[in-house]
């Protein structure tokens, strides 16, 4: 992640997930994959599109993936 963004940051805005919500799940929840992101905070399960670039259905494209947030607390 290039970019800052404050843990109220809304990734998914289908279901109003933030940032903080999805790192809560990686690191106190145990979540390792974008499914158990799905089943912990409900992140990604309406339109798809904040889970990767490949998903996004959006013609402007979102600013912060899930996958890309797995990515960066799976190599630590």
């Amino acid at each position: 992640m290039a970019k800052s963004f404050p843990h109220s940051f809304e990734v998914c805005t289908c279901k109003h997930v933030t940032l903080g919500e999805i790192i809560y799940a990686i690191k106190e929840k145990g979540a390792k994959t974008l499914e158990d992101i799905e089943n912990i905070t409900d992140a990604g399960t309406c339109c798809k599109s904040c889970k990767n670039s490949q998903s996004d259905i959006g013609v402007e494209k979102m600013e912060l993936y899930i996958e890309t947030i797995l990515n960066k607390f799976n190599k630590e």
